[in-house]
């Protein structure tokens, strides 16, 4: 599988090839954040503690990650924004979110518009992948890996969705993304953006009728507990970025710079192939839970349906690497 980090990272340490003994250097801390919770099989989790794994062996001691799950080190906008500044060293973030800094990330967020994790994987792990990060370096945050959330799932109270009608009315939450926002618009959903932190609680009061995410998240949450209907849409691959300060990564020594892209390589790697048998498991465990399962029955209508949305990404990203990306997953 090819690096999904950035091409002159790896240059920037390629002439590092050992590292100095323990003794000899100050251990480095990282801090690592993400919001949702530290399960066993919380996609968000797994890759953090893979990374902590591969990153202190890598570093012969000289590294130690501090994981912080659970919006210990805040939600996913102000951590990106703390990466920017410095004041954050690493943080697993969705890509919603980091398309509200970098918006040509908006490209991985389109809906329906891959049919597999592997078609996904490998546009990301390409050319398009390399570009984006090369994007979002310019704004201080490197991206040390695409990791894998699975594929993004309708979870509502009201109805399954198995056409794209079933979508009219209910109240859905979504991310602060024009993506997201757009696709349940055009679906005749109600789009209500609310932070992470806030969600449960307001499925709880019926405050909003759903949501749309990620298998394993649902599950380690708890989601279970305050809705009825899982409808497997699949609408977006969740793309979750492994991404560290570049003033962080400036900050450490030549080697560590080429262990630390060593091991968000490698996490990536372990943290795909986890989350993928993860997934099945988890559809298993919801119905045993209670939820009420159910596919679409034609995915070509719902893309039909959204055809809006891609016309006004067009707008806001670059628009010749959205050709490319588009071009790849025909």
């Amino acid at each position: 599988m090819r690096s999904v980090t950035i091409a002159f990272l790896a240059a920037l340490a390629a002439s590092v090839t050992t590292l100095a003994p323990a003794a000899a250097q100050q251990k480095t801390v990282l801090k690592l954040g993400w919001t949702s919770a530290a399960g066993e099989t919380d996609p968000y989790a797994v890759g953090a503690r893979l990374f902590k794994k591969e990153l202190e062996a890598r570093a012969g001691g000289r590294v130690e990650v501090q994981l912080f799950p659970n919006r210990q080190l805040g939600d996913e906008k102000p951590l990106l924004e703390g990466m920017r500044l410095g004041t954050v060293d690493a943080g697993i973030i969705t890509n919603a979110v980091i398309a509200q800094i970098e918006p040509s990330f908006q490209i991985n967020d389109l809906p329906f518009l891959f049919a597999n994790e592997a078609q996904a994987q490998k546009l990301l792990d390409g050319p398009v992948g390399r570009k984006l990060a090369d994007k979002l370096a310019t704004k201080g945050v490197l991206a040390l890996g695409y990791m894998e959330g699975g594929f993004r799932n309708m979870i509502n109270n009201v109805r399954p969705v198995s056409k794209p009608e079933d979508v009219h009315g209910v109240k859905y939450r979504v991310m602060q993304n024009p993506v997201y926002i757009g696709m349940f618009s055009s679906l005749g959903g109600n789009a209500i953006p609310m932070a992470w932190g806030e969600v449960f609680t307001a499925v709880q009061q019926g405050t909003i009728d759903g949501l749309e995410i990620p298998l394993a998240v649902i599950d380690q949450n708890k989601m279970f507990e305050v809705t009825k209907y899982l409808s497997l849409t699949n609408h977006t691959y969740s793309m979750i970025g492994l991404l560290m300060s570049k003033r962080s990564f400036d900050r450490m020594p030549e080697d560590l710079r080429k262990a630390t892209v060593e091991a968000g390589t490698a996490a990536t790697r372990a943290q795909r192939i986890a989350t993928g048998e993860i997934e099945q498991q988890t559809i298993k465990s919801l119905e045993a839970k209670g939820m009420k399962v159910n596919r679409i029955e034609n995915p070509a209508a719902f893309r039909a349906a959204v055809t809006s949305v891609y016309d006004k990404v067009r707008d806001t990203v670059d628009a010749a690497l959205m050709k490319e990306a588009l071009a790849a997953v025909q």
